[in-house]
């Protein structure tokens, strides 16, 4: 008996913070797994390659070596997503 009220604020703890939160990460990774998809979907119509195509076939070569020095094909991609990502996140009431 003196064990268990000795545990019982952690078991507590447990169950209202660890628990919690994984159940409310599993929730939001379920909505995610669902939902991204579906608005990929709805969105890939209106998103095209071609003009930024057209673009990067007039950059001149001395511009591409300063973007392959800054390694620009790798940065730019990985700040793109972490836009998004800051902006998703800032969206959803519980953490923004």
């Amino acid at each position: 008996m003196p064990i268990l009220t000795l545990l019982a604020p952690l078991i507590s703890w447990i169950f209202r913070e660890v628990v919690f939160k994984f159940v409310l990460f599993g929730v939001l990774f379920a909505a995610m797994a669902l939902f991204v998809p579906w608005i990929l979907e709805l969105v890939s119509p209106f998103i095209g390659t071609s003009s930024l195509t057209a673009l990067f076939a007039n950059v001149p070569p001395g511009m591409w070596y300063f973007w392959d020095m800054a390694n620009l094909g790798f940065g730019l991609p990985l700040m793109i997503s972490a836009y998004v990502a800051r902006f998703i996140i800032r969206r959803i009431p519980f953490f923004g």
